[in-house]
């Protein structure tokens, strides 16, 4: 399985603390075990699954995509829940 990152999720990935990324590591483990973990969104964002998990007590989500057909997963995004589907329809 591959797991493929894009650049926005590597922007927000540096600007995560030491022990926040160990639970963003911990999470993405999760998803790549079971990529349906997460739920499947509708309409705009209906190409996108969200997984959410706790980070230093505060709830984040994590969206990614997966192609069962090529077996990849695409970190999208990570953070928390304010203006988190409207900066994905962008």
């Amino acid at each position: 399985m591959n797991i493929l990152q894009t650049p926005r999720f590597a922007k927000q990935v540096k600007k995560l603390q030491a022990n926040q990324k160990q639970a963003l590591d911990a999470a993405v483990k999760l998803v790549a075990g079971n990529p349906a973990l997460g739920t499947q969104k509708r309409d705009d964002l209906s190409f996108l699954r969200v997984y959410k998990f706790k980070m230093l007590e505060q709830q984040a989500l994590l969206a990614y995509s997966y192609d069962e057909k090529q077996i990849i997963i695409t970190l999208l995004a990570v953070g928390s829940h304010e203006n988190f589907y409207r900066d994905l329809k962008r």
